[in-house]
């Protein structure tokens, strides 16, 4: 690696930032030495609880699952528009009902088995079966049959269907044929989303064989056994330390893959995660201590923007006094969203009072009714919304003259950020209305049990979006959704919900949407915080790293910039009349080789037409 020191502008904040956290840095360098480092090394936030695409719900699972799996689509890095993947081609019905896959001759999984359209009737029969308990199994509930496959069982919890009644079908060992119910907009975006990943049959096989009872749903997982199709494979896997992965040369596009080899680090703590990115033991973070993000603002690697998330609260509606709308209110207007955004996260986001993220041409965001408006009068506006909230509660009987108000409790995974935000809420709720609230933090493993077992009172949640389309936050909360986790159900809001997914105009849609939107931040089985923006850091000579709205990067197009291609960008970067560069542009010296390391299929950095990255280089554009 190349040396880590900052340019002018940044330099002075190294000896702070280091000191701060000298003892946890130690610890993770200490942990890796063992290993050759990795052509490229970056943090992945957090242990991830699988590796299993059916099962997987996580950002960080996905981050290391797009790596090692490959689905019939990929994307664009920087349009997310649908590439080939394990389909060479597809065709669309002019219903838009019928699509039909080409499987690409030649592609093969890690254990040289070919790839072929029964992997994925066998993946996606594994996925919706209700025996696996995916939790996004209604992701494939567009099509034919598949929901009915689900959720009709057996008192033994098997399907009471047979998987011919679903639209899956394999025509033949390289053609696949799926069947919607109706025509959807984004369903080649979902192809290319990690749950919908195929798995290898003989892997699950020999597995059950060597290992009976449930034993073999984890043996199959582990770095010596399992077998992926993407553009890694994973070689080692250190529990609360990292995941190392290397080019897998049997791809069916390794010539467009550039890296030997990826780390995948496991890093909770942040202070530690800056210290191990600035003395350059990786290359990629995203997610900065709050109390320096103003002092990162200035420099050219790090560009915060807004991306296609919501933070939000989950709040258990099942349990009183949870269960009274009244409270549920109350405590959604006592959130001081402008407190958070400008002391804690620090870096664009913005106060969200709807659920989905703006972002989206046509479709208007239905927030809460409040009257704190983010800006100069949000102090006024938010003292009123304090006065309803007191007389909400007053309403519902406790307060001054009405019952003590039970305690509860604001359950948050490992991070300083969301401990810091729940101590907002905790602090708000007692002092504008006499609620005490505990915080319970949990490691993301546990965290998650809970939300799903309803084990909670409040929870700190977060969504991004799968793909660009308002139903992959509203499809969250239908009556029994795996990803509900609140117990909140509504006749209105199921219907709604449905009615938009059958809707051909993309227009009406968008208003069917809109007023489901409605009827949620209504009864409020969840308080929105903020929508969010992207707080990656990454070396300026990291190429392939695009920006765009999901904030979806994909292992497949990382490559290292020479230095010659980082003169190229920099010369983008804009500049005053004096020549001076314009504030967030500060260079810093620069992770990586300086020769460069390029895929076989740009070995000068010229990549071919048809690879998104000969568009979006800089090199290529400065020739």
């Amino acid at each position: 690696m190349a040396s880590t020191r900052l340019a002018t502008g940044a330099r002075r904040a190294v000896p702070l930032i280091l000191l701060l956290g000298l003892a946890g840095l130690a610890a993770w360098i200490t942990a890796g030495a063992r290993l050759e480092p990795a052509d490229f090394t970056f943090n992945n936030g957090t242990e991830i609880a699988t590796l299993d695409p059916a099962t997987v719900t996580g950002v960080p699972e996905g981050r290391i699952l797009r790596a090692i799996f490959e689905g019939l689509t990929v994307k664009d890095p920087e349009t997310l528009d649908p590439l080939p993947g394990m389909a060479e081609s597809w065709q669309i019905s002019e219903d838009g009902l019928v699509y039909t896959f080409q499987i690409r001759r030649g592609a093969k999984w890690t254990n040289g088995d070919p790839v072929t359209a029964h992997d994925f009737t066998y993946s996606w029969e594994r996925f919706l079966n209700p025996e696996t308990a995916a939790e996004y199994a209604y992701q494939l509930w567009y099509v034919v049959g598949a929901e009915e496959y689900t959720t009709d069982v057996t008192e033994a919890g098997k399907p009471a269907r047979s998987f011919d009644s679903v639209g899956i079908r394999a025509l033949d060992d390289y053609t696949l044929e799926v069947r919607l119910k109706a025509p959807t907009p984004f369903f080649l975006q979902l192809t290319a989303f990690y749950p919908l990943f195929p798995v290898n049959k003989r892997n699950h096989d020999e597995a059950k064989r060597d290992f009976p009872g449930n034993d073999w749903k984890f043996e199959w997982l582990k770095p010596d056994k399992i077998v992926t199709n993407g553009p890694y494979r994973i070689v080692e896997r250190r529990v609360n330390d990292r995941i190392r992965m290397v080019k897998n040369e049997t791809y069916w596009d390794a010539d467009s893959v550039a890296l030997g080899s990826i780390d995948a680090l496991a890093v909770e703590q942040y202070l530690t995660n800056l210290n191990l990115y600035l003395q350059g033991d990786c290359s990629w973070i995203n997610y900065i201590p709050n109390q320096l993000i103003t002092r990162l603002l200035d420099r050219e690697d790090f560009r915060p923007t807004g991306y296609f998330g919501s933070y939000f609260f989950r709040v258990n509606v099942e349990k009183p006094p949870l269960d009274d709308l009244r409270v549920r209110r109350a405590l959604a207007l006592t959130i001081d969203r402008q407190s958070i955004t400008k002391s804690i996260t620090k870096s664009g986001q913005e106060p969200w009072y709807g659920f989905v993220p703006k972002g989206m041409l046509g479709f208007e965001v239905q927030p809460m009714d409040h009257q704190a408006i983010p800006g100069d009068e949000f102090a006024s506006g938010f003292a009123r919304d304090v006065e309803e909230a007191k007389q909400l509660l007053a309403d519902a009987g406790y307060g001054p003259g009405g019952k003590r108000f039970p305690t509860i409790e604001i359950l948050y995974n490992t991070s300083e950020t969301h401990r810091d935000i729940a101590e907002v809420l905790s602090d708000s709720w007692k002092r504008h209305l006499g609620i005490t609230a505990k915080l319970l933090n949990q490691e993301w493993k546990v965290y998650l049990a809970s939300q799903s077992s309803l084990d909670y009172d409040v929870s700190r949640s977060a969504w991004i979006g799968d793909y660009l389309d308002p139903n992959t936050f509203l499809d969250l909360f239908v009556t029994g959704g795996e990803n509900n986790k609140t117990g909140w159900s509504n006749a209105d809001y199921d219907r709604l919900i449905a009615e938009a997914q059958a809707e051909p105009d993309p227009e009406e849609r968008y208003k069917i949407f809109e007023q489901a939107e409605q009827i949620l931040m209504r009864e409020l089985p969840i308080l929105p915080v903020y929508s969010y923006s992207t707080q990656n850091i990454f070396s300026p000579r990291l190429g392939g790293f695009e920006g765009n709205p999901l904030d979806e990067l994909f292992p497949k197009w990382w490559y290292w910039r020479s230095d010659e291609e980082v003169a190229a960008l920099r010369a983008t970067y804009p500049r005053d009349e004096n020549g001076e560069l314009e504030p967030g542009y500060s260079l810093v010296e620069l992770h990586g080789p300086p020769e460069g390391q390029y895929p076989p299929n740009a070995p000068d950095g010229q990549f071919p037409e048809g690879d998104p990255r000969h568009r979006l280089s800089p090199l290529s554009n400065a020739r």
